[in-house]
């Protein structure tokens, strides 16, 4: 991380979110937690010496993108500059593949293996990546599905279902279809 970090909590309609950058971008996202003090809570576990302020404008764009995405408005991050000093090479590099990943696009863990010249084993570690992820929603890892287009897991608050949410803010849902006929009942 480039200097000191500050931080904001901030509301959108799916709760409180945090954010958290230094001179370099963005060194954190902290996903809606159930109430401001708890997302103030998450966000400062990873980052105890950070100080709340107010952001500048390029922290305020990324601000003002979450609180479009949460009322189901298409938003872009990728221009949104991060500070992922410390990340290893490997992760860097499948987190600049799921930023590639656009609103209401999935990928899964093995294509992004794939993608990046690594076999199908490499596919736990991109899940590893994912999981560490700390710009959720930023770098969209909610985007990124296991095998099969099953939902996976995630680690942020409400795990798997806000994973869900989020995609269907997106209009990706995981529900059948509704059969083309219904039957006569007879």
């Amino acid at each position: 991380m480039t200097g000191k970090t500050q931080y904001l909590i901030f509301d959108t309609q799916g709760g409180p979110c945090g954010i958290a950058w230094t001179s370099a971008g963005v060194v954190r996202f902290q996903l809606p937690g159930e109430d401001a003090a708890t997302t103030r809570r998450l966000l400062l576990r990873h980052l105890p010496d950070a100080e709340a302020a107010d952001p500048p404008s390029t922290v305020q764009k990324a601000v003002a993108a979450a609180q479009r995405y949460f009322t189901g408005e298409e938003a872009d991050f990728t221009a949104v500059p991060l500070d992922l000093a410390g990340q290893s090479d490997f992760f860097l590099k499948v987190y600049d593949a799921a930023r590639r990943v656009h609103w209401g696009e999935t990928t899964t863990y093995g294509t992004i293996a794939r993608d990046l010249g690594a076999g199908p084993e490499m596919a736990r570690e991109v899940g590893q990546a994912m999981a560490k992820n700390p710009v959720a929603l930023i770098i969209p890892c909610h985007r990124v599905l296991a095998a099969g287009g099953k939902v996976g897991g995630f680690s942020a608050p409400g795990g798997s279902i806000s994973k869900v949410k989020m995609l269907a803010l997106e209009g990706v849902s995981f529900t059948p279809p509704e059969p083309p006929q219904q039957s006569f009942g007879f």
